[in-house]
């Protein structure tokens, strides 16, 4: 069995804390995973107190480590609060500061947005959090530029994540950063979770139910994913979808809370990713086979995306790695 990483995942649990949160944090890094043949994360759970009463009071945890274990992770996952206008336990606030002083990555789920806001580690940086509570967090705290309207932000070494859903969002994000997209894709589909869905995609999209449901977009993302190496465009996507390009741009806005091209665009920068990883060192066969024509447009969009350079990315994520 592999050993566990180096990387230190731990995460605070405080009074009334949402056990989804909970069990998404432990999923992702505190399971192991073999299949993967690499080391994974080492993982602890922490609290102020020895007994912790999870939300709605449906069970108390106990037997966690203390707040000193968050002066040695490298990730540290605050707790969200069940009602985000009851303040955050002093102990907790302080052990967040810490981590931030010592330049930890702080991840945030659902309101856990709030514990980083009263930390104040989120003055200056972007951030969301639920839709329901956004307008109640910019009064609160207006030093922070809140995205009420995605599923995740990440500015720097804070990242934060909008609803519970949007936390395996987030936490597969995390797992693409630390190993790559060819290990984020294998958890998803281990999770059965679909990985599509980035960061600037809406938290929901409020429309009424059709007389006749709309088919799936799947068979034209399948078709398109076959031909990721041929100049396509949205033309092509709709007619292919058997629809104008208004309708379709609709369409994916509905379904998948982006727009046609942006989709293409992520499809060909993962397809790009995954053949770096497994080993390809030519960048004009990259680009040829993700569709970005040549190296040096496949070195700007691999840039822009992911904030590395293709031999940064490949030292990084490729198989010597």
């Amino acid at each position: 069995m592999p050993q566990e990483s180096s990387h230190r995942v731990v995460v605070i649990v405080d009074d009334g804390s949402n056990p989804f949160e909970l069990g998404v944090a432990t999923e992702l890094f505190g399971l192991r995973r073999p299949e993967l043949g690499i080391p994974w994360y080492s993982f602890a759970l922490c609290a102020a107190v020895p007994a912790v009463s999870m939300h709605l009071g449906m069970f108390t945890l106990s037997g966690v480590a203390g707040l000193e274990a968050v002066d040695t992770a490298d990730t540290v996952i605050v707790p969200n609060r069940p009602d985000p206008e009851v303040p955050a336990s002093p102990r907790v606030l302080d052990a967040v500061r810490r981590a931030a002083d010592r330049g930890a990555r702080l991840v945030s789920f659902c309101t856990g947005a709030f514990t980083l806001a009263e930390a104040g580690v989120l003055d200056g940086r972007r951030a969301t959090t639920h839709w329901r509570w956004a307008a109640e967090f910019g009064r609160r705290f207006p030093l922070v530029a809140l995205e009420p309207d995605v599923l995740f932000v990440e500015d720097g070494s804070v990242l934060t994540a909008a609803g519970s859903a949007a936390a395996l969002d987030l936490g597969l994000h995390l797992v693409l950063r630390d190993h790559g997209a060819e290990v984020a894709n294998a958890v998803s589909r281990r999770l059965v979770f679909s990985g599509h869905r980035d960061g600037g995609q809406r938290q929901f999209v409020e429309r009424p139910l059709p007389a006749v449901p709309d088919s799936s977009l799947g068979a034209v993302l399948d078709w398109a994913r076959a031909r990721l190496d041929q100049p396509l465009t949205v033309a092509d996507l709709a007619a292919k979808a058997a629809a104008s390009q208004a309708t379709l741009h609709r369409r994916f806005q509905a379904e998948l809370g982006t727009t046609p091209l942006a989709w293409l665009t992520t499809e060909r920068i993962s397809l790009a990713c995954r053949l770096i990883e497994r080993g390809e060192v030519r960048l004009d066969r990259v680009a040829a086979a993700s569709g970005f024509g040549t190296a040096a447009n496949l070195r700007a969009r691999l840039r822009k995306h992911t904030g590395l350079t293709p031999s940064a990315y490949r030292r990084r994520f490729g198989p010597a790695a």
